[in-house]
Formats: structure tokens, sequence, C-alpha cells
């Protein structure tokens, strides 16, 4: 018996306020809300073909076939859905993206919401946005900001029920750009699944949760008044706290690189000539530099004149997870 196939295409994001740490690491429950923005021209996309002819799980990542944790992992996913259908089918699951992946930027956020949606169109499910968003959550947790569109608040909660994501404001209502300074796309060593469960172990941790529910109103707030000089302080506040939890946690995890404190200096520089322009680093080595749309050629061209800056990622705010 071969089941219909379905394709979903889902952008990653990039959070401003960010996640790092659970109260509950099997449902992932996130120690603190987060706001995020969906990257329109970063791409995956993901087939999906349940077919009872097939011995176990095929998965396919940008030509490349996954054996190994990465199976793994989205097998593991793939359960969740053939169990609440109740049925055990294998799958065969074809994806490409078109940015690096595993190198920080929301890699598993886009293929477990185009995973997510795919599987259970596939499956002759439907679901609400609200439900795709908290299935998506249980295989990775900024999958959950993936799926609905634009600007996204994950609210937190306290169970599998009340934790999900939904939309603060359209792609259009603000034209940011996220402009991406590459300088490194190999797989990071520390993958963020592990950064959580080491986020506890940081003296610090406690303090950035505590304090995490402010800058979140002060970041919603931001986005709907569209205020870059707030938004570019909360970032790169929100970016430094994440990262000092990194380097002080149990063993100690560093992302950055020689560049990337490079890259740092330069984005503050600019915005103090006037440019408006902040950095946001998620767990990786790569730099997202945010500007007003009216900034991006110069904020590009000046990040692709730094030396190590391999490539210039470019993005404006994008939808949500969509089946095409």
């Amino acid at each position: 018996m071969i089941f219909s196939t379905a394709t979903a295409v889902s952008h990653p994001n990039i959070a401003f306020i960010k996640y790092w740490g659970n109260t509950d690491d099997a449902l992932r429950l996130p120690q603190n809300g987060s706001i995020s923005m969906n990257l329109a021209e970063l791409t995956t996309r993901t087939m999906v073909t349940f077919d009872s002819s097939l011995p176990r799980d095929i998965f396919d990542l940008n030509g490349v076939r996954q054996s190994g944790p990465s199976l793994e992992r989205v097998s593991q996913h793939l359960n969740l859905i053939r169990g609440i259908r109740g049925f055990s089918v294998p799958a065969h699951i074809l994806s490409e993206s078109n940015f690096p992946v595993g190198a920080g930027l929301a890699s598993s956020a886009a293929a477990f919401a185009a995973l997510t949606v795919a599987a259970v169109r596939t499956a002759g499910m439907e679901m609400s946005e609200k439900d795709l968003s908290r299935l998506a959550r249980r295989g990775s947790g900024s999958a959950a900001r993936s799926i609905p569109p634009g600007y996204v608040e994950w609210l937190p909660g306290s169970s599998d029920i009340d934790s999900y994501a939904v939309s603060i404001a359209p792609p259009e209502h603000w034209p940011l750009t996220d402009c991406i300074a590459i300088v490194e796309d190999a797989h990071k060593k520390t993958g963020s699944s592990e950064g959580h469960l080491l986020a506890r172990t940081s003296p610090l941790q406690s303090a950035r949760v505590a304090d995490a529910g402010r800058r979140i109103d002060l970041c919603r707030n931001a986005i709907q008044k569209k205020d870059f000089d707030l938004l570019s302080q909360l970032i790169e506040l929100d970016s430094n706290l994440l990262h000092a939890v990194a380097f002080t946690s149990n063993p100690p995890i560093t992302y950055w690189l020689p560049q990337t404190l490079v890259l740092m200096q330069a984005v503050k520089d600019w915005r103090r000539a006037g440019i408006p322009c902040a950095f946001t680093i998620d767990a990786g080595p790569n730099v997202h530099v945010i500007c007003e749309s009216s900034a991006t050629s110069i904020v590009k061209e000046r990040l692709g004149a730094i030396p190590g800056v391999s490539e210039v990622l470019t993005s404006g705010a994008g939808g949500g997870t969509v089946l095409i």
C-alpha cells in the first residue's frame, strides 16, 4: 500500500528573543518565551511519502542518504504523527535546503516545520496552525516558530497543550532585512539540543530566564511600533545573554570564532555612524545583522568586505510553512 505524497516549504527563523533551555526536555517546553522573524529567502522543501513496501524510514537530505542520529531524530518525529493516525508505515523523506545546515541558521526549525506539515497531510490529517506548531515543537523547539508567518512569538506554556507559537505581525508589517555573514558553514560541534540540556548548569541561566518576560514585552512593542533603536538594543543584549550562558555552562560551549567578534564590533561601529543595523547570533559562529531595508545594500557590501566572511545571505521577513 502506498500513501499519498505531500510537500511542504518552510523557512528558518532568526530569534530576536532567544530560546535556550527547557523545563521539559522530552516535550521541548522552553524555560522562557521567544520572538523571531521568519526568513523568506531561506527555504527548506520536504516531501514525505508513506510506503508500506519500504523496510524502514529513508531520509535523503540535500541528495545524501542519512543514517545514525539524523535519521533517528526524523523517525522519532514521524512516530509521533504515525501514533496520532494509528499506523506504522515507513516513510521516504526527501528534504532540500538552500542554506547551510547545522551552522547556527535554524536549519532544524525549518526542517521539522516542513516535515510536520508534509507528514500530517500525507497521513490524511487536518490540523490547526496552533496544533501544527505544537507538534513541530516536539521535533525542534524553534520549529514551533516557523509554522506561523512573519514576526512570531512562542508562548512557553506549561504543558504540551499550551506551548505554541503565534504570529504577532505579518511579514509586510516591517520591511527588515537579515544580512547573514557566513564565517563557518560546517556542522557545529555542539548542537542546540545538547546546548539546551547544558543551559541549566550555568549560574547565569536563572538570571537570563528571570528577565526574559521583560525583554519579550519590549521586543513585541518594538516590532509593533517599528522602533529600530529599541529593537537593536534588545536583540544584542539577548544574544549576548545566550552566549554568556553557553560560555559558563559545564562543560562550556564556545560558538563564536575570532571573526564573530570582529563582525560584532563592526556592526556596533556602523550603528554609531548612523546605519540602522544590529547583530544577533544563534547557536553558531555566523552573525545575523538585522537592518532596515534602506540599509541592506551598504550592510551587505560592508560585511562582504570583512576578511573571513565567505558569503553574505540576505532575507526579508517571510511567511509560514505551507503545502505546495
